[in-house]
């Protein structure tokens, strides 16, 4: 007999309560249900049941054995629906959330390619530096930037890393002059970014110990806006710390400047967070791959 198909009577049997019943839902006869639990025991030289004429109880092996049926047929399931993934397209809504300038600037056109690239698939996008709940806000997929807290359930990828750089204007550069080491910080005004409610986010620099050296800067100008900061330094107002994809085209114009050349850059994480699952749907493993794959190409 089948060793999986008479994994799945058994299991059958016992969520039921019985082999009539597991006859039943599987269209098998009462004495062929019997049979499949029979050639397990007998495979295993163990007895999994306790029969009698009114009622059926495991016994403590057949209990763990339960156990571990359920995790096998549940695998066998997921591979059989990996397999007609391949012969399908993504389809359906993907509930996404991102923060705001990254995900608007990076992650977006390549969600908005897929959903080019398949008709059948739809977008439900958030892009907010709120940390939405997977499970609570019904999310398939979120991306998060920098250190991850470690909980239960949630399987993570890591899809890019964003180098920060300080940078500031020609102006303030020709008026302050320009930082020659990180301890030179200290001595000019920066621009300093800062959520509503939460602490001043150092400015971190790996060292060559493998460690890495957090700086609070002094700045009398505190923004929650990336792009406002980015504006604020060309204009001259002060240094600024930030990923370099935001400011690439101001670097290569010339209207900022790349400062502490020699100093390693500060590689921000960007991750892909999903619920574990024994099958991860097709929506969202394409989707992670594709972050994966061109992610970095906008981020370095």
């Amino acid at each position: 007999m089948d060793r999986l198909e008479s994994m799945e009577v058994f299991v059958r049997a016992v969520d039921l309560g019985s082999f009539a019943a597991a006859a039943a839902a599987l269209d098998l006869s009462g004495p062929m249900v019997g049979k499949h639990v029979r050639f397990l025991e007998e495979r295993l030289g163990v007895r999994l049941l306790n029969r009698t004429t009114r009622r059926q109880s495991l016994t403590d092996f057949g209990r763990a054995y339960y156990e571990r049926c359920r995790m096998v047929l549940a695998e066998a399931q997921a591979a059989d629906a990996l397999a007609a993934d391949q012969l399908s397209e993504p389809r359906g809504k993907l509930r996404v959330t991102m923060p705001a300038h990254f995900g608007r600037h990076c992650v977006t056109p390549i969600l908005l390619e897929l959903a080019r690239r398949y008709p059948t698939l739809e977008l439900d996008l958030s892009l907010s530096d709120r940390f939405a709940d997977l499970v609570e806000d019904g999310l398939d997929l979120a991306i998060r930037t920098g250190t991850l807290d470690d909980r239960a359930g949630i399987i993570a990828r890591r899809v890019a890393r964003q180098p920060m750089i300080v940078c500031a204007s020609p102006s303030y550069i020709e008026r302050f002059g320009r930082p020659l080491q990180l301890e030179d910080i200290a001595g000019h005004q920066a621009i300093i970014y800062r959520r509503l409610g939460q602490a001043l986010q150092p400015w971190l620099f790996p060292r060559d110990d493998g460690s890495v050296a957090e700086i609070a800067p002094a700045g009398r100008l505190r923004l929650d806006d990336l792009d406002a900061i980015a504006d604020a330094a060309t204009d001259g107002m002060g240094l600024a710390w930030l990923p370099y994809w935001l400011v690439r085209h101001r670097v290569e114009a010339g209207t900022l400047v790349r400062l502490l050349p020699d100093q390693a850059d500060y590689l921000y994480d960007c991750h892909a967070l999903w619920l574990q699952t024994p099958h991860l749907p097709l929506k969202v493993r394409l989707t992670v791959d594709a972050l994966a794959a061109r992610l970095p190409k906008l981020t370095s």
